[in-house]
């Protein structure tokens, strides 16, 4: 599958999402497992459908994994943020990532309460809606708009913070220059179907991404958690990072 061909195919996957979200009527608790919702159900079986098709490996959130033997395994968060989606706080998505043996190849992260789209591919660069991103220059923490996912145990010396409850579309935000950094602390930890595709778009867009205890970021397992961070520059994520250890 080449990369126009694998970028349709996670653009389908978000777009059965949207159209499977817009027939909801209740938003409410599944359940089902701890914190999982009737949109997170919903949304799951739209895009395992569509990446059941195109004949890849799956990494879910909701459903576990399946066929991760395969060259090529997507992994998804069908809606990140699901918190913010069940109170109507219009900050969560669908986060896509393509993974092969070298690693992310292409994500897609869509917003489904605005429509707004972040796609990368492995080499050639971020897009928000078709046009090409970057972060901000930032370089000092104390001028720095960083958001958290946890709660920071001290102050690290930044400029404002935010915690708005969807990973991939605050590291999204970091790609675009939108917040400077964002980091996960406090003891909290991430699958990876919340941050990996939101890396690639960090990363292709020219931003910098660490793991608070040095973990590769890229894992395929289901129970394995991490603690990514991300900034804008270099210089900037190890004042972060450095500032969260002490």
């Amino acid at each position: 599958m080449d990369d126009a061909t694998l970028l349709e195919v996670l653009h389908a996957t978000a777009t059965a999402i949207a159209d499977a979200l817009g027939e909801l009527d209740d938003w409410g608790l599944a359940g089902t497992i701890d914190g999982q919702y009737r949109h997170d159900l919903a949304a799951d079986t739209a895009g395992l459908a569509v990446l059941e098709i195109a004949g890849v490996g799956v990494l879910s959130e909701e459903s576990g994994t399946s066929d991760l033997s395969r060259d090529l395994v997507v992994v998804i968060d069908p809606v990140d943020g699901s918190t913010n989606a069940s109170h109507g706080i219009p900050w969560y998505a669908t986060s896509l990532c393509a993974v092969d043996g070298d690693g992310p190849r292409a994500a897609l992260v869509v917003n489904q309460a605005s429509g707004v789209r972040f796609e990368a591919v492995r080499g050639g660069g971020a897009r928000k809606d078709g046009v090409a991103i970057s972060p901000s220059r930032c370089d000092r923490l104390e001028d720095a708009i960083v958001a958290f996912s946890g709660y920071p145990e001290r102050h690290y010396g930044w400029r404002q913070y935010r915690c708005l409850g969807a990973a991939a579309l605050d590291l999204c935000a970091v790609a675009e220059g939108v917040l400077d950094g964002y980091a996960v602390v406090g003891g909290s930890e991430l699958g990876s179907w919340d941050y990996l595709g939101g890396m690639l778009v960090c990363t292709e867009a020219g931003a910098v991404i660490g793991e608070a205890s040095g973990q590769d970021l890229v894992t395929l397992s289901h129970s394995e958690r991490r603690a990514p961070f991300a900034a804008a520059t270099p210089a900037l994520l190890a004042q972060f990072m450095d500032a969260a250890a002490r």
